[in-house]
């Protein structure tokens, strides 16, 4: 596969699963109810963070496995997408904040695992992660606050 299309199927894979989850888990009349810290920014601005993060993991993560399939960082980028993918239904769906914290947890240790082990090899990928952690390291904040709130 070309280097070009590598990228496509990774920002593909990462930005379309994301606006695919995203679309399918809606914020809805729960969550509007629910009490929420002062910080919680305005709906309208998850959807272009997301989707300027979902571009950023996918460069990382083409570059990755342009690095080595089998690896431990392709491993890794892998299982936080499954993580990723997995917050969105528990907390809006299955309206279950607590799980979906524990769930973002994970996700947050699997970003900076990511960066850990990529930033020697590439840092590139590395940084391309770092908005990526401060995200999640803020939606982890914001998740905690609205499961303690409620």
């Amino acid at each position: 596969m070309s280097k070009a299309l590598t990228y496509l199927v990774f920002i593909a894979v990462s930005l379309g699963g994301g606006l695919l989850i995203g679309t399918n888990n809606l914020p809805g009349e729960w969550y509007q109810s629910l009490a929420k810290p002062a910080f919680n920014p305005p709906n309208w601005v998850f959807g272009p963070v997301w989707s300027i993060l979902y571009i950023l993991i996918g460069i990382a993560g083409a570059r990755t496995w342009m690095r080595g399939h089998l690896s431990a960082a392709m491993l890794i980028w892998a299982v936080q997408m499954v993580f990723n993918f997995l917050w969105s239904p528990f907390f809006f769906s299955a309206e279950m904040p607590r799980a979906a914290l524990f769930i973002i947890i994970v996700l947050l240790a699997l970003v900076i695992a990511f960066i850990a082990n990529r930033w020697q090899a590439d840092r590139l990928s590395a940084a391309l992660f770092l908005p990526y952690a401060v995200w999640v390291g803020f939606a982890t904040v914001l998740n905690a606050s609205i499961a303690y709130l409620n």
